[in-house]
């Protein structure tokens, strides 16, 4: 896409998410002149503090890098005033963008948001639209206002969910796609050959901050919905049910072909595979388990050291 003209782009980005976008307008006629990022974390056990990967990339690329803790002491807004940016592209920043950030470059702010807007606006739409069942997602592209995902739809591109596909997969085709759909956008604002759509007020919803108590598994819910929570909640924060007072995680399920007329959350197969009896008489079995400070590991390696006697509860009553 290189063209007799390019912009000058500040971008805005914190997880291995929006590298893709990060990467493809540096590779693009388009001039990179900041990036903004979280502040740096700590990570792992030894809580080493660790700069996400979207400043990782910027750094390798030699891209000044800015960090700020807030947005709305005038800091940032005066440090982009100097940078002068024609553009500003958001994807997963983290940090809601004051008025006064908004209005400064000459095209404003877009934002790469992972939903079919105005659906599942928010903080985890692409594990939420998973654990809710949904078919197709896709990214959006808009011009950021000030209030969250609400702004007027610049371009979408829809794609399909695999049945079995996991949120960790779907990041990942996402990314993608949504760096290729931010690449045209900017080229289509470049040209003015794009019209803002306002977002429908119909369907709609938000994802929420996704929080480990929410993915316990719930057995009176259907082997759908089960495994949707399953994929919707993989890599973090992982479903799990509690047995014998230990957190075991679920990483992996399929729903079993059988129907079974017992009451929810009940062990039906143990010979080979996990099976459990699920709502409205359907059975779910469990491929891949975690159990509290071991490995993942199969079905059938997991009955070799837990007896699970047909008939008996998955999960145990008490948390431990």
């Amino acid at each position: 896409m290189m063209g007799e003209s390019a912009l000058r782009i500040v971008f805005m980005g914190t997880p291995d998410y929006a590298v893709p976008t990060l990467a493809a307008l540096c590779e693009s006629s388009h001039e990179i002149i900041g990036v903004f990022a979280q502040p740096d974390k700590p990570v792992g056990r030894k809580r080493i503090l660790t700069a996400p990967p979207v400043k990782q990339y910027a750094v390798e690329k030699g891209i000044p890098v800015y960090q700020p803790n807030t947005l709305r002491d005038g800091v940032a807004t005066e440090q982009l005033r100097e940078m002068n940016p024609d553009l500003i592209v958001v994807v997963a920043y983290g940090k809601i963008l004051p008025k006064e950030i908004l209005q400064l470059p000459k095209f404003g702010c877009i934002n790469g948001h992972a939903s079919l807007l105005p659906a599942y606006r928010g903080a985890s739409p692409i594990q939420w639209c998973i654990v809710c069942g949904e078919k197709e997602t896709g990214v959006t592209i808009m011009q950021m206002d000030e209030g969250m995902d609400t702004g007027d739809i610049l371009q979408v591109k829809r794609t399909a969910i695999g049945e079995n596909e996991t949120a960790e997969e779907l990041f990942e085709r996402l990314s993608t796609l949504s760096a290729s759909l931010m690449l045209d956008t900017v080229a289509k604002i470049e040209e003015g050959s794009i019209t803002p759509i306002p977002q429908s007020t119909d369907g709609v919803s938000y994802a929420p901050i996704l929080k480990k108590e929410m993915a316990e598994l719930d057995f009176s819910k259907t082997a759908q919905a089960l495994h949707n929570a399953i994929r919707g909640y993989y890599s973090w924060p992982c479903a799990f049910f509690f047995r014998d007072g230990k957190r075991i995680k679920v990483l992996k399920s399929r729903i079993d072909d059988a129907t079974i007329a017992k009451p929810c959350g009940l062990v039906v197969e143990n010979s080979g595979k996990i099976a459990v009896s699920c709502g409205d008489g359907t059975v779910l079995s469990l491929e891949l388990l975690q159990p509290e400070g071991s490995r993942a590991m199969t079905a059938q390696e997991f009955l070799r050291g837990h007896a699970l006697e047909i008939g008996e509860p998955i999960a145990g009553e008490n948390h431990g």
